[in-house]
This record gives structure tokens, sequence and C-alpha cells, in this order.
């Protein structure tokens, strides 16, 4: 597999406003035009899903995946959710529509994935000063890895750390072993990882539990981001987000309870089999 850059991960982006507290709340300071031009002179150009399923090779679980994505301009934005969260008729509906009226109206996910475009086109990852790491080219199950060892690279813990795993992806299972921690996963729809770890639904336990946090954008779709978020500061615990969806969103937080940030904005990794770019950002102190 080709190697990954050793460089620490860049900061957080100095230009961007004071980090807010909870999502709804950063919603509301872009309505307010805290992060640049007003949504109400922005129309959604394009809005569009693409539900896909990935069985990696050597493993016995199909990752089944919907996303709802946005197209600001020259930006995308994206947002995972769940089954029959959002119906296909959306994308008639929603394209063309002012994106003020997205960030208030429409349902989560796409509220997300509009946020997600705009705060991108605002400051794009490639010029935010974040460490690039370029996944290799190759099979789903060599970007992959690549992909998570990337994500796990951002832990700090020692060996024998509890690292909370909110959302289970089977490669990020294994990069956090390969670094010494161990894994509490949760996630709503595994029973357990590729390995037979029993994976549990209880969120607040785990959050409880662990040394260190790692969270998916997902938790951003379904409302569980401000609970991790709130936890992990209450209780001094780093947290890093491995965000597909909402990797603009989530940069949002570094500083504010977010420690560190793998951003991957659309087209994902899972889409190519050249190589692609992913973005890391760290930032110093307390969670």
């Amino acid at each position: 597999m080709t190697s990954l850059p050793t460089t620490a991960p860049a900061p957080a982006p100095a230009s961007a406003p004071a980090p807010a507290p909870t999502v709804d709340a950063l919603i509301t300071s872009v309505l307010a035009g805290a992060y640049g031009p007003s949504p109400s002179e922005l129309v959604a150009t394009s809005v569009f899903w693409i539900h896909h399923g990935t069985r990696l090779a050597g493993g016995d679980t199909t990752y089944l995946n919907q996303y709802v994505l946005v197209r600001l301009g020259g930006a995308f934005g994206g947002c995972a959710f769940e089954a029959g969260e959002i119906d296909p008729a959306i994308c008639r509906d929603a394209s063309g529509t002012r994106l003020d009226v997205l960030l208030r109206e429409a349902p989560r996910p796409l509220r997300i994935a509009a946020l997600d475009a705009y705060l991108a086109g605002q400051l794009p990852h490639r010029d935010a000063g974040a460490e690039p790491v370029v996944l290799p080219a190759g099979t789903p199950e060599v970007r992959a890895r690549a992909r998570d060892a990337a994500v796990a690279g951002l832990l700090d813990v020692a060996a024998g750390a509890r690292v909370g795993l909110i959302g289970v992806v089977n490669p990020l299972v294994a990069a956090i072993r390969e670094r010494g921690g161990v894994p509490l996963p949760c996630d709503f729809n595994l029973a357990a990882t590729q390995w037979g770890d029993p994976v549990t639904t209880d969120m607040h336990a785990v959050l409880e539990q662990a040394d260190a946090v790692v969270a998916t954008g997902m938790t951003l779709g379904n409302g569980s981001f401000d609970t991790v978020l709130a936890r992990c500061r209450a209780r001094g615990v780093p947290l890093v987000v491995y965000a597909q969806s909402g990797s603009a969103v989530a940069r949002a937080f570094l500083g504010s309870g977010v420690t560190a940030l793998s951003a991957e904005p659309f087209p994902f990794s899972q889409f190519s089999a050249d190589p692609t770019t992913l973005y890391r950002y760290r930032t110093a102190g307390r969670p």
C-alpha cells in the first residue's frame, strides 16, 4: 500500500469565525451572514442523491449508503441519511431553491448538505491550510485501508486507550488496533465488526467510557453530533471527526470540541479508482 505523509496535520484555518457551540447555532450564524454572503442571495444549482452498496473483499458486511448532495456554484456539499428518510423527489423539488430556504426548511440531511456546500464554497479545503493526503489508486480495499489509516493517524493515544467509534467502518477498527487502541464500536446498523466484536447501539455508554472518540460525519445528519461534541468537551476527551458527510461543517467546530478532522469532500474516495485527496486538520489545546 502506498505510504501516507507523516508530517503533522495542519491547524484549523485562522480566517474562520469563532467556532459555534451547536449545529443549529452555526446555521443561524450563516443565515445572519457571519460566514460570507447572505444565503438568500444564493441558489442551489443542483440537488441529487446517490444510493450504493459496498462489500469489501474478505468481509461479510454490506454497507448500504445513501447521500444527498448539493451543488452551489463551484462547491459541493453532502450528507448521508438513513433509508427512507428522504424521497428521491427531493432532487426535483429542491434543485434551484434559494439556499436560505433549504437551511431553514429542508429535512435535516439536506440542511447539512446545503450548509456544507456553502461553507466549502467560502473556504475550500484545498485553500484552508489543511494537510492534503493523497489516497493511492487501486482497489476499494487498498483505498479504504489508506483512508482509514489516515483517519487513525489523527489519534494521539497511549497503548490500551479505549477509542469510541461512533459509526463503524471495519478498516478503521483495524487501523485503531494497529495504533494500540482498543475500539469501542457503536453503530445503529451493525451487530458486530468483521472480527466478531459486538457493536453497541448505546452511544451514551461509549461516550462515558472512551479515552478518545472518533465519530463519522453521519452524526451531523442524524442529529447526534451535538451530543457527542458536548460530552467530549465536558469530559475533556479528544474528538476526531471522519467526515465525508458535512466535512466543511465539522471543520467549523475545530477548537470547540473537535480536536482533529479528516475531511473528504465530494466526490468521495469510494467513487473512484484513481488518486483522490482528503484533508487533515488538527487543533491544539483542550477539547
